[in-house]
């Protein structure tokens, strides 16, 4: 679980006085007893990715607003603690192996625009928190023409 994980890594950052990564650390913890609390019941892994994931994206939005208000040392900090965020989540997939998975859902449909709903559900289940839904939702609009 990730939870365990952020728990041994917070123990770590304690011990070598990393400031950045204990913060990003116990704001995960955070996010994730809020969730928790939110549901009523522990979470699963999945559910849990999902939380960090939400964490990542409004981070690297912060990151997007920093950088176009000319914020550079709140850049570097969101970008850290996005980087900190990632760790814990699976590895991303690349475009290719998307399109590959986003090709088959759409072949399986039938194509058409109409069956978009029905694409994007079915690559997101198989796809889980390895990608972003506005990255898949963009391939498949350019792959359904």
């Amino acid at each position: 679980m990730i939870l365990d994980r952020l728990m041994e890594d917070m123990k770590t950052a304690m011990k070598a006085g990393d400031k950045a990564t204990l913060g990003t650390i116990r704001m995960l913890m955070s996010e994730l007893k809020n969730a928790k609390i939110s549901k009523g019941d522990d979470l699963d892994e999945a559910e849990e990715q999902k939380v960090l994931a939400s964490y990542a994206k409004k981070r690297k939005e912060a990151m997007e607003a920093a950088r176009d208000g000319g914020r550079d040392e709140l850049v570097a900090k969101e970008k850290a603690e996005l980087e900190t965020t990632l760790s814990y989540l699976p590895e991303q997939m690349s475009e290719d192996e998307l399109k590959d998975i986003i090709r088959k859902h759409v072949e399986a449909s039938g194509g058409g625009k109409q069956a978009f709903g029905q694409v994007m559900k079915a690559v997101m289940a198989d796809v889980g928190g390895q990608a972003d839904g506005k990255t898949i939702s963009a391939l498949v609009k350019e792959l359904m023409g």
